[in-house]
């Protein structure tokens, strides 16, 4: 991870100076847990920047930081960064889950990976997070400029292909519709879509919100071959904020990815 690691802090000023909103003090975030041991790894879209900073915009700070940032590696720049800099980030990302993890987002998210036999929490069968841009931006995906989000996609978007292919993941569980939108565009494929009617989330008006899932399998993205084939699952309801997702819901999303990935580990 290291090789992608030094490729990611040469991106940090492109990314800063194309006033694209990152923090330009935050380290990249190439894995939330140990990628180097996890079979399985969900996708999102970007690290909140709530990874960095309290409710106040305050960076996070001892029992509480959960990355690395310029001032914990006392550095005055990201181009003064060396291996043992990058040591102590890799450090950070594979050991999220045991020190300040932000589970008020991550543990919905479990809930549904922990069918796959791994889990975000689980030191010996441990699962991961990846996002599709591996940059904390000051405020929520949905809040940037679509021209903004085109360009993050573009400079970012071959480090999902550049992450996987050194690891050991052959299941990726993607969540919510636009990150399967976003993965489907970068990766050039076109998943399986299955109406799932047990998954629709009810509404007080109108026949509520349908449930979808995708699937495939992917042996390259972004034009980089991945070394082994990946399956790849998804859902179009976001865990964490579609409004109205319901227990039931969600054990229902948790089935299928459980029965999808047996196939998976055959």
């Amino acid at each position: 991870m290291h090789t992608t690691l030094t490729t990611l802090v040469d991106r940090l000023d492109r990314l800063v100076a194309s006033h694209l909103r990152v923090i330009p003090w935050s380290s990249p975030v190439p894995s939330f847990g140990d990628l180097s041991r996890s079979t399985v790894a969900s996708l999102g879209l970007n690290p909140s920047n709530r990874e960095f900073v309290d409710d106040r915009g305050c960076e996070l700070d001892g029992e509480f930081r959960r990355f690395h940032t310029l001032g914990s590696l006392k550095l005055e720049s990201w181009s003064d960064i060396d291996a043992t800099h990058l040591r102590m980030v890799v450090e950070s990302c594979s050991e999220y889950f045991f020190r300040n993890p932000y589970d008020r987002w991550f543990r919905r998210l479990d809930a549904v990976i922990s069918a796959t036999g791994t889990s975000f929490y689980n030191t010996f069968l441990p699962a991961c997070h990846l996002d599709l841009i591996p940059f904390a931006t000051a405020c929520k995906w949905t809040q940037l400029e679509p021209a903004q989000r085109a360009r993050l996609l573009r400079i970012a978007g071959d480090t999902l292909a550049l992450l996987l292919r050194q690891s050991p993941v052959r299941l990726l569980v993607i969540n919510g519709q636009s990150v399967v939108d976003h993965f489907q565009e970068l990766a050039g494929v076109t998943l399986e879509r299955i109406d799932m009617p047990d998954w629709s989330l009810p509404r007080q008006s109108g026949s509520g919100v349908a449930g979808v899932a995708y699937r495939g399998v992917v042996e390259a993205l972004s034009g980089l071959p991945l070394g082994n084939k990946v399956m790849v699952l998804g859902y179009n309801h976001n865990l964490q904020s579609s409004f109205g997702v319901t227990n039931e819901v969600i054990c229902a999303i948790r089935q299928w990815i459980g029965i999808q990935a047996a196939e998976a580990f055959d």
